[in-house]
């Protein structure tokens, strides 16, 4: 398939975490005018913010797509209502799934709702360390190589529990 490389985020710490990545993999392979080429391990990370909770479960998903980003961003955004996911409830607190578009080709856009690349993913190891997993070489639009950002953060916070081959 043509059509731009894109990076979801993907994380869970409500309601077997595990299996909510995995339906979240199938929903994205199922996706019109897209193909899912690829995930990275599994993660556990520590919740982030200041709300006592469960730890996550986290991942990145490279795919193909035809879709703008904002297609894309609406179709992610109905995967998390399909799964139960209801926005507005406490920032940084637990959910039973969080897709986030982290990379939609060398797209730079700052919209009203959409910002990519994403705009706080250099300052949590729980996105880059699975996304350098996936191309530890990507240049990330605008901000330059993720291996440079990913030797600034502390990677200790996650730890594998599953490889990408075990899925």
């Amino acid at each position: 398939m043509t059509g731009v490389l894109a990076y979801i985020g993907l994380g869970s710490n409500l309601d077997e975490p595990l299996g909510q990545l995995h339906n979240a993999l199938d929903e994205l392979a199922r996706m019109p005018a897209t193909s899912l080429s690829r995930h990275s391990s599994f993660y556990s990370t520590p919740p982030w913010g200041p709300v006592a909770q469960a730890d996550f479960v986290n991942a990145v998903a490279e795919i193909r797509t035809q879709l703008p980003a904002r297609q894309l961003l609406e179709e992610l955004l109905a995967i998390e209502h399909r799964a139960g996911r209801v926005r507005g409830g406490e920032r940084w607190g637990p959910r039973i799934i969080d897709l986030d578009l982290l990379v939609h080709g060398d797209a730079r856009i700052d919209e009203a709702g959409l910002c990519v690349p994403h705009p706080r993913m250099l300052e949590r190891a729980f996105v880059l360390v699975p996304l350098a997993e996936l191309d530890p070489e990507l240049d990330l639009p605008g901000y330059g190589r993720i291996a440079g950002h990913l030797a600034r953060l502390d990677v200790g916070t996650c730890r594998k529990i599953s490889d990408a081959t075990d899925s």
